[in-house]
């Protein structure tokens, strides 16, 4: 008996910055593909829209308040000091004492920065307990876009995750160009543990971000390296963790790790540590090492 293998082919429009709406796909509550460990409720709190603002994008806005006012297009960047006293003010269970090793705010551009179409996903916001690892990958999209067309190629990937592959929302908690650029991913709030959908099985309690790009054979940008370093200093560092250690995570089922399998994972880890795949490319791979001494430094640890 023969076996006919069929080919499907999804042409995604990046769309336009703003003004683009389009009709919700049906699909299912969860991120299928990457978020089988995804828990259930949405933290859906009062929203006010800004003049022009529809409210899905006020919900998205609002979830980086008081990190940036609602409308933002970016989250400016803070020095090591200002970050750690932003971060004691925000959190009652910091003090100045304590002496968190957090890392310098990176600049990032909003989900309103670089065109997200808020009407695209399901409304409401996912979040886990806690923040534990970074997972690293590239997005295996094309190497030569030019940075200014990066939110383009960025809204390429959500319509696909969204629409194409019937996700809440697009899989990652952050993009980084080539240039080293920050975007934010997954609404919900940079600052926040909120749950996405880039590694099936070890989506919780976990971040993940993608440098946009296919790197098995192309050496990523220093620039790129380098704001991974940065984010994960930050971000890391807001939960408490070492970005040279390594972490405990259950894995909620996939490829490689059998479902309630507790798994020892480096902090910052590559994609294929908890998956199989070849994500995030050998060369790109081969940089968490150096990333994890850098992401540390950024922190002030020892």
């Amino acid at each position: 008996v023969g076996v006919w293998w069929g080919l499907v082919i999804d042409l995604v429009d990046p769309g336009v910055a703003s003004g683009v709406r389009v009709v919700r796909a049906t699909r299912g509550a969860g991120g299928a593909g990457g978020a089988a460990d995804e828990p259930e409720g949405d933290d859906k709190g009062d929203v006010v829209a800004l003049p022009g603002m529809t409210m899905e994008m006020a919900e998205s806005s609002s979830a980086n308040v008081p990190l940036a006012g609602l409308g933002a297009k970016e989250i400016t960047a803070l020095n090591k000091a200002d970050t750690t006293a932003d971060a004691v003010a925000a959190d009652g269970s910091l003090t100045a004492a304590a002496r968190p090793y957090i890392g310098p705010r990176p600049r990032i551009v909003t989900r309103l920065g670089w065109g997200a179409d808020e009407s695209l996903r399901e409304s409401g916001f996912v979040y886990t307990g806690t923040v534990k690892a970074a997972f690293v990958h590239h997005s295996a999209s094309g190497n030569n876009y030019a940075c200014k067309d990066a939110p383009a190629v960025l809204r390429s990937l959500y319509r696909y995750h969204v629409v194409s592959s019937g996700w809440r929302d697009l899989g990652y908690n952050f993009a980084v160009d080539k240039c080293g650029t920050v975007y934010e991913g997954r609404a919900g709030g940079v600052a926040k543990a909120v749950l996405g959908a880039h590694t099936m099985g070890f989506n919780t309690d976990s971040m993940g971000v993608a440098v946009l790009g296919t790197y098995t054979s192309t050496k990523p940008p220093a620039a790129a390296v380098k704001a991974v370093a940065q984010l994960t200093a930050w971000k890391l560092g807001l939960f408490n963790r070492d970005p040279r250690a390594t972490t405990t995570l259950k894995s909620g089922g996939g490829n490689r790790f059998k479902k309630g399998t507790n798994v020892k994972l480096n902090v910052i880890s590559g994609h294929r540590d908890g998956f199989a795949t070849e994500c995030p490319g050998k060369l790109l791979y081969a940089q968490l090492p150096p990333t994890r001494t850098t992401s540390a430094k950024l922190q002030g640890r020892p």
